[in-house]
């Protein structure tokens, strides 16, 4: 298994001023920065190779904790491009840098439980999330009867990541907005996420008839592979919450 982690995200504002960078993935959070976390998790659960794609910044800070760096894109899309493709015909396990809590434990647990599926991705549960992370910031989502938080990682078997390559880019720019996430899944999906409807199952469903692929939503995965820092909030919460640790 090839772990990638993308590093490429910048932040402006009173945010960066908070983290004393505008490089994300570099932000301190406790005794280290928001990537290192996610490397040593990934370290954690024995990954043969850890690629990083990232700017200069990234570079100089990771060379000699990672296997390789890969040099950025000023388009988010494809950072998402070069980090599948990287992983050629390994299994590939997609990370996101800014997870301060993730930990091996729970990522392993995750990679177990996707055992056979061809694309899978961790939800918690609200009531999960918001019983770890008590005070934090809302990131639930309502899918149907589900409200689930998303998590920073994903799971490509080997060979899949280039072949659902378009539609995850799609997805990837379509990432800050439901509506426009819905219509990637076509004109009766959003239908009846329109009305309230939609299942997490549907677009299980959706994915095997147009990609090919069985994606699978992994429930009730860990709320650490969910809590991501997109605002100074998050970003405030973890400093406090790690601290207090």
């Amino acid at each position: 298994m090839i772990a990638v982690i993308t590093a490429g995200g910048r932040v402006s504002g009173a945010l960066a001023e908070a983290m004393g960078t505008d490089v994300k993935a570099l932000a301190p959070i406790g005794p280290r920065t928001l990537i290192d976390a996610a490397i040593e998790a990934a370290r954690g659960i024995g990954v043969e190779r850890i690629s990083v794609v990232g700017g200069d910044d990234v570079r100089k800070h990771c060379a000699r904790l990672v296997d390789e760096v890969i040099p950025e894109d000023a388009v988010g899309h494809e950072n998402l491009r070069r980090a599948i493709v990287s992983a050629e015909n390994s299994q590939l396990l997609l990370m996101t840098s800014d997870l301060p809590f993730i930990q091996d434990e729970s990522l392993g647990a995750f990679v177990r439980a996707a055992r056979g599926a061809d694309v899978a991705l961790p939800l918690a549960t609200e009531r999960e999330y918001n019983a770890l992370y008590a005070g934090a910031p809302a990131h639930a989502t309502r899918i149907g009867r589900e409200c689930v938080v998303n998590g920073g990682v994903a799971l490509f078997a080997a060979g899949v990541g280039a072949r659902v390559l378009p539609a995850a880019q799609r997805l990837f720019d379509a990432r800050k907005s439901l509506w426009q996430m819905a219509a990637l899944l076509g004109p009766r999906l959003l239908f009846r996420f329109a009305l309230g409807r939609l299942q997490i199952d549907d677009v299980e469903h959706r994915a095997a008839e147009t990609l090919g692929v069985r994606a699978l939503a992994i429930r009730n995965s860990s709320p650490t592979l969910c809590f991501d820092v997109d605002t100074l909030e998050d970003y405030r919460y973890a400093i406090a919450r790690l601290t207090a640790d």
